[in-house]
């Protein structure tokens, strides 16, 4: 991996690094599968919400988990080595579990930032950052733009040029 001062194996290790605790640390975290126009918005817009973005990052066993047998199409060192390639992305640290509330928890972000997709009831960690005097910010998806649909048109041979 060529960024490894910014990838970090869990929570413990990225705290270790950072012993000086940025401004306004913003927490988002996904699977990152396939990286595409969506996410790389949705990045941007978290990154500019504070001072330094952590991208919480599934492993390759919670997203099989989460996702099925065939998830995830590239290794969390490969989905890590993206997402550090953008700008807008601080660290990565990886989570083995199901849901990011032990990395919420011990990261204790300013900002937690998920998707359009989700609600405020759902979305695991709100209560820690919030109890901190944090905050959750609901970030829209880019319309036309979703991993399960590029999946899609690579299983059926389909390209954009199809629809």
């Amino acid at each position: 991996m060529s960024s490894p001062a910014r990838y970090f194996p869990d929570a413990a290790a990225f705290l270790q690094a950072h012993p000086d605790r940025p401004s306004t640390l913003c927490f988002t975290n996904g699977c990152f599968d396939l990286i595409h126009p969506g996410h790389v918005q949705y990045l941007e817009d978290a990154r500019a919400l504070g001072d330094f973005l952590v991208v919480g990052l599934n492993s390759d066993a919670s997203v099989a988990r989460l996702k099925g047998a065939s998830r995830p199409l590239q290794d969390e060192n490969a989905r890590a080595l993206v997402l550090l390639g953008l700008r807008s992305v601080d660290a990565v640290v990886r989570f083995d579990e199901d849901t990011p509330l032990d990395l919420i928890t011990a990261l204790q972000p300013d900002v937690l930032v998920k998707g359009g997709d989700y609600t405020p009831d759902t979305v695991v960690g709100r209560d820690v950052v919030e109890a901190r005097g944090g905050r959750l910010v609901l970030i829209p998806f880019l319309p036309g733009h979703s991993t399960t649909t590029i999946v899609n048109r690579i299983r059926t041979g389909r390209g954009v040029l199809a629809d």
